[in-house]
C-alpha cells in the first residue's frame, strides 16, 4: 500500500540534504582555495616615489663652454642659464653647475661659511654636514643641507629639498655642483654617477 504522505516527507528530506551538500561544497571551495587573488606583473613599468630618478635613466656628457671640465647629466632634462650657471631640471630634481676663477682652494671652513650665508636668505634652511670627499677627479668639499623648493608653477606647493653641494678646485678654477631633490628621494646612485663623472680637461 502506497503512502503519499511518507513519499512527500522523503522528497523534502532529499531536497534539504542536497542543498546542504551544495552549500558545504561552496564553503569548502571558498575557504580552501589556494589560488592568489592577484598577481604581480614582472613586465609592469617601474613605479618610483616622487623625486626618485629611475634606475634606467641615461646620462650624457656635458662640456662647459670654456672646455675646462665635463660632467654627465641625465639625458632629456631641461637646461637653463642664469648668471653663467647652467641648471638641468626634471620635475622635482635639479643639477646646477657653475664655475669661477679664484686663487684659493675651498676648505671645509670656507664652505661652511658659504652655506651659512645662504641659509640667511633661504626658506626652510637646515644645515647639514661639511666634509671632504674623494671622487674620480680628486678631492671635493661636500656640504649637505635642506631648503624649501621653489613653489610648483601649477599647484604652488612647496616641499623640503635635500641638497648636496660639491666644490672641485684645480689651477685657479672652482667648479660647484649643486644637486637637489625632495627629502626622502633615493637618488644616492644617480648623484654618485654625476659627481664621479666630473672630469678636468
Amino acid at each position: 500500500m502506497n503512502h503519499p504522505q511518507r513519499r512527500t516527507v522523503v522528497r523534502v528530506l532529499s531536497v534539504v540534504t542536497a542543498l546542504g551538500l551544495v552549500s558545504g561544497l561552496a564553503a569548502c571551495s571558498a575557504t580552501g582555495s589556494t589560488a592568489p587573488s592577484s598577481s604581480v606583473d614582472p613586465n609592469a613599468a617601474e613605479v618610483n616615489p616622487a623625486g626618485d630618478i629611475p634606475d634606467n635613466q641615461v646620462f650624457v656628457v656635458w662640456t662647459d663652454p670654456s672646455s675646462t671640465f665635463t660632467v654627465k647629466v641625465p639625458e632629456g632634462w631641461a637646461s637653463s642659464t642664469d648668471n653663467g650657471a647652467v641648471t638641468f631640471t626634471d620635475k622635482l630634481n635639479s643639477i646646477r653647475i657653475e664655475s669661477a676663477q679664484t686663487s684659493t682652494a675651498p676648505t671645509a671652513a670656507s664652505v661652511r661659511g658659504e652655506v651659512a650665508s645662504l641659509g640667511q636668505s633661504a626658506s626652510g634652511f637646515q644645515a647639514g654636514d661639511v666634509s671632504t670627499v674623494t671622487r674620480t677627479a680628486g678631492d671635493a668639499v661636500l656640504a649637505t643641507y635642506q631648503v624649501d623648493s621653489a613653489p610648483d608653477s601649477v599647484t604652488g606647493k612647496v616641499v623640503p629639498d635635500a641638497v648636496e653641494r660639491y666644490e672641485f678646485f684645480r689651477n685657479g678654477t672652482l667648479v660647484t655642483l649643486t644637486l637637489s631633490g625632495p627629502v626622502g628621494a633615493d637618488n644616492v646612485d644617480p648623484w654618485r654617477i654625476v659627481t664621479d663623472s666630473f672630469t678636468w680637461l
